[in-house]
């Protein structure tokens, strides 16, 4: 009887991981990231209201979201 690990094990070979940002373009898009959110955090500081939040809030938190997540060790996420 296989485990359930190993069936993932093996069907994972299969399947090369490929990261949605390449290796030579990481720093860039990070980067462009990190000054989007920031701007866009320091634009809702000085605008906060209803309209904003989805308008420069979010994006701004997703922006955040992505650069962090996405330089943590793969084995963590």
């Amino acid at each position: 009887m296989e485990s359930s690990l190993h069936k993932v094990w093996e069907s994972a070979a299969g399947n090369p991981f490929v990261p949605t940002v390449g290796k030579d373009s990481q720093f860039f898009v990070g980067f462009s990231l990190l000054i989007i959110g920031v701007l866009l955090s320091g634009l809702f500081g000085l605008k906060r209201s209803l309209l904003a939040i989805p308008l420069l809030g979010v994006p701004a938190s997703a922006a955040f979201a992505y650069v962090l997540l996405d330089s943590l060790p793969a084995y963590i996420h």
